[in-house]
């Protein structure tokens, strides 16, 4: 799949789009790494910040967490908060 660079959506949300789907389709399975930044910028042929908005909506809505010193993998289904509910 490929990104609109001339379409409305913005790129980072076309992005996150694209990666979300990957991830619910187990394409990126749980616990699998998530293509680092550099693999994403030249596949997507977008920009570093890009990727990191994008990377920051999939972790924001719990689909990806930083292990340290190792990348960002995939969170397991069971393991997700649940969308919607913020953790006041």
């Amino acid at each position: 799949m490929s990104l609109d660079h001339l379409g409305d959506v913005p790129l980072y949300q076309q992005l996150a789009n694209i990666l979300r789907e990957q991830i619910e389709s187990g394409e990126i399975p749980p616990r699998r790494p998530v293509p680092s930044k550099k693999t994403l910028v030249q596949t997507y042929d977008v920009a570093p910040g890009t990727v990191e908005r994008a990377l920051a909506i999939l972790k924001s809505e719990g689909l990806l967490k930083t292990v340290m010193g190792r990348g960002l993998y995939v969170v397991p289904e069971d393991e997700r908060r649940p969308r919607g509910r913020s953790s006041a």
